[in-house]
């Protein structure tokens, strides 16, 4: 099977994407924990918190997936 360029194209940029998203979270999830603590502020926080493993699971599999497919590309495996 071969990966063509436009494939490689799209999954760079899935995973561009993703990490754009995952750090997003991370941003969100810092300005919660810089605040002063009430008890829904730390509900907040820890929901911010699962968003963010969320999003870095999504962007460990885009770059899963486009390093797969490079090396479908140039390997051949």
């Amino acid at each position: 099977m071969s990966v063509e360029i436009s494939d490689l194209d799209q999954m760079q940029a899935a995973y561009k994407e993703a990490v754009d998203q995952w750090v997003v979270a991370i941003r969100k999830e810092e300005a919660l924990a810089s605040a002063n603590h009430s008890e829904a502020e730390i509900d907040a926080w820890e929901a911010a918190d699962f968003r963010e493993e969320d999003a870095r699971g999504k962007a460990k599999e885009a770059k899963k997936n486009y390093e797969d497919a490079l090396r479908e590309k140039f390997f051949n495996f």
